[in-house]
C-alpha cells in the first residue's frame, strides 16, 4: 500500500532535485527521505529518480506519478478538512512568504489572533523583498504586491494598496517641491527594482487610466523597501510607495506627499499558490489575510483623504 508520506516525499525529492534539501523541509533525515524513495519505487516496480554523486533527476516514469501524486495528495488534505466542524481542528505545517514591510506593518502585529484560533498549525513565515520560487523553496503560499507575470503559478487578488509620493523635508528644502510632472525634470528619484542592474522604470503615474512613466535621473536604485524608505528620510531623492508604509512618518513630519495632484496606480496585493486545489490550511489562511487587509484602514486611508 502506497502511504501518503511517501508520496509527499517523492514530490519534494522531485522538485527540489535533492534528498537532503526535502528532508530538511519536511524534517526528515536524508536517510528516511531515502529509505521513502526506495519503498516506494519497490511497491510501484519502476525507477522514479536517477540519482548520482552530483544530481538528482526524475525518469519518465517518475514525471507520471509526479503529476498524480500533486492532485492526489492536494485532493487527500481536501478530504481531511471536508468534515471538520471547527477550524481549530487544522494541523500541519504552513509556509508564507510575504514583503518585509507588510509582515512588519500589517501582519505580525493581529498574527496571534490567527494562531490562538488555530493552535494546532505550525506556521512558517518568510519575509524577504525578493521574487522566491513557490515550488522549490517548498512555500505552501506566498504574498506578492504588484505585477505576477508567473503563468506556472495561481494568483488570487488581495487588495490593493493605495500609493504615494513624498520625499523628506531636507530633500525639498534643497531641490524645491514639486507641483506638476513637469517640475520632475530637476528632481532626483530613488530607483526601486527587484534584481540590482536592471532598468528602472521611471516615475509611475496614471493618464487616462493607463499606467505611463517617466523617466528620472537618480543616483540610487535599491531592491529593499526597507531601504527604500529609509533612503529617501535620508535626503536621497522622491519615492513612490504604498501608503501603509510610510504612514507613521508622514504624520511625524519625517517624509512629506508632494505631487497629490498627480493619480498613482494602485499595487495589487496577490496571494500565489502552486495547486487550484488548496489544501484547508492553506485556504483558512488565504481566507483570514484577505479579511484583514479588507478591515477600514488597514491599508492605509484612501490617498485623497490625506489632500
Amino acid at each position: 500500500m502506497i502511504r501518503p508520506e511517501l508520496l509527499r516525499t517523492f514530490v519534494r525529492v522531485t522538485e527540489l532535485a535533492s534528498f537532503t534539501q526535502a528532508g530538511e523541509q519536511l524534517g526528515l533525515p536524508r536517510s528516511t527521505v531515502s529509505e521513502h524513495i526506495q519503498t516506494l519505487e519497490a511497491l510501484l516496480g519502476a525507477r522514479l529518480l536517477q540519482r548520482t554523486t552530483r544530481k538528482v533527476t526524475v525518469t519518465q516514469d517518475g514525471l507520471v506519478l509526479y503529476e498524480r501524486s500533486k492532485d492526489m495528495l492536494a485532493q487527500l488534505d481536501e478530504l481531511q478538512g471536508l468534515f471538520r466542524q471547527q477550524d481549530e481542528a487544522l494541523v500541519g505545517r504552513l509556509r508564507v512568504d510575504m514583503p518585509t514591510v507588510m509582515a512588519r506593518k500589517l501582519v505580525m502585529p493581529r498574527l496571534g489572533e490567527f494562531l490562538a484560533r488555530h493552535p494546532a498549525l505550525e506556521l512558517e513565515v518568510s519575509c524577504t523583498d525578493r521574487r522566491v520560487d513557490l515550488v522549490r523553496e517548498g512555500f505552501d503560499c506566498v504574498v506578492r504586491v504588484g505585477a505576477v507575470s508567473d503563468p506556472s503559478v495561481v494568483a488570487r487578488t488581495l487588495g490593493r494598496f493605495p500609493q504615494v509620493t513624498c520625499a523628506s523635508p531636507s530633500y525639498l528644502a534643497a531641490h524645491g517641491v514639486p507641483e506638476t510632472l513637469d517640475d520632475l525634470a530637476g528632481h532626483r528619484l530613488i530607483h526601486y527594482v527587484n534584481v540590482l542592474g536592471s532598468r528602472p522604470s521611471g516615475f509611475e503615474y496614471l493618464q487616462h487610466g493607463q499606467t505611463r512613466y517617466l523617466p528620472m535621473g537618480g543616483a540610487l536604485s535599491v531592491n529593499s523597501a526597507e531601504a527604500y524608505e529609509s533612503a529617501a528620510m535620508g535626503g536621497l531623492g522622491i519615492i513612490q510607495v504604498p501608503i501603509h508604509g510610510v504612514l507613521d512618518d508622514l504624520e511625524a513630519g519625517r517624509l512629506v506627499q508632494v505631487l497629490r495632484d498627480v493619480p498613482l496606480p494602485p499595487m495589487d496585493i496577490s496571494l500565489l499558490y502552486a495547486h487550484r486545489s488548496l489544501p484547508q490550511r492553506v485556504r483558512v489562511f488565504m481566507h483570514w489575510l484577505t479579511q484583514l487587509l479588507g478591515e477600514p484602514g488597514v491599508l492605509g486611508p484612501p490617498v485623497s483623504a490625506r489632500a
